[in-house]
């Protein structure tokens, strides 16, 4: 059995949401000619290798004939990035975000029992982003909460965060950092990409500071519980982050006293990286002590990332693997983290 952990689904326009939307959002909507951010569509442009040839699927039928029928998959969990950077109104972004959530319920979750998702919640409102974990927290089809891991120049391990992070881990849900986000807020340290390629390279370099952001600021010790999954952001990154931060922890303690244990061990213990995109090499020698490195068979767990297409590089990577850790990747550690039954 597989469990893939980053799937992609979209409501086709923002028609498909009218019926999840209250009738002064309809009214919102229509009478402003709204649509949907053309910004997400442009993280993965029709003719870009990375984007795949078959397009998000926008019905539960297309997603089983495409990716769950035929196949050894127990769950799918689906990650919608619709309203990853949709409105500056931050009224509208919490009721959109409340209406892809129903959307995702009643016309996914409710017409197939392997399907899981991760509730959206908006990123302007803190307030409301907890209101609606609090609202579809009990509903355990929702396995995480879907954050995108370009924020708003603020990072998720700032205290502004800690009520989402907090309701999120009361219930049981994992959070997780999903590649892309608000194209306002700049992909790199040195300000905004010039190219697709550099923007396509800079979520593996944001989500370095987003863990070391929920590190260093004492996250994991006020909140022991709380799981966190970096989706679609890669891993090969992984051992030379952990080995300066453990480096500079050791000589800079006092400025985060509330950090006690290394860098390291939080980042194995609270962290799990999805297996698309694996940017590993090609010699086997080199791609085996590359796997030791990252720790794979304890960090990573599978992902399609369906329908998106970053080469081979999953593929060898469990080749890579013996047949308990290719078994841990595939659906273990997935099982564990977010207490998936068989």
């Amino acid at each position: 059995m597989t469990i893939d952990t980053d799937a992609h689904c979209a409501p086709a326009s923002i028609k498909t949401l009218l019926p999840y939307l209250d009738a002064y959002w309809r009214e919102y909507v229509l009478g402003a000619n709204l649509g949907l951010s053309p910004s997400v569509g442009g993280a993965y442009p029709p003719g870009a290798p990375t984007s795949g040839e078959a397009g998000v699927p926008n019905t539960v039928d297309e997603l089983r004939a495409k990716l769950l029928d035929g196949s050894d998959l127990r769950y799918a969990i689906l990650n919608c990035v619709t309203p990853f950077d949709v409105s500056r109104n931050l009224y509208f972004e919490a009721a959109l975000t409340r209406a892809i959530n129903e959307w995702l319920r009643t016309e996914w979750l409710e017409h197939d029992e392997r399907l899981r998702a991760g509730m959206v919640v908006p990123t302007l409102d803190p307030e409301a982003a907890v209101a609606e974990i609090e609202r579809l927290g009990t509903d355990r089809r929702f396995t995480q909460v879907l954050l995108p891991v370009r924020g708003l120049d603020v990072r998720y391990g700032h205290k502004r965060y800690h009520p989402v992070l907090e309701a999120a881990a009361a219930h049981g849900l994992v959070v997780c950092l999903h590649a892309w986000g608000r194209v306002a807020s700049a992909p790199t340290f040195t300000g905004a990409t010039h190219s697709y390629l550099e923007d396509y390279l800079s979520n593996a370099q944001i989500v370095q500071g987003q863990v070391t952001s929920l590190i260093a600021e004492g996250v994991f010790d006020k909140l022991p519980d709380l799981r966190i999954c970096l989706a679609e952001c890669g891993f090969a990154w992984a051992p030379s982050l952990l080995w300066r931060f453990d480096k500079e922890w050791k000589a800079v303690w006092r400025e985060v006293p509330w950090v006690k244990a290394k860098p390291s061990e939080y980042f194995y213990r609270h962290f799990r990286a999805t297996t698309q995109p694996a940017q590993l090499p090609k010699d086997a020698k080199e791609l085996a002590e590359a796997v030791e490195l990252i720790r794979a068979p304890e960090l990573l767990m599978h992902a399609s990332d369906y329908p998106h297409n970053h080469g081979d590089g999953a593929q060898r990577l469990l080749a890579a693997l013996d047949g308990a850790a290719a078994d841990a990747v595939r659906y273990t550690n997935a099982a564990a983290f977010y207490d998936l039954a068989s």
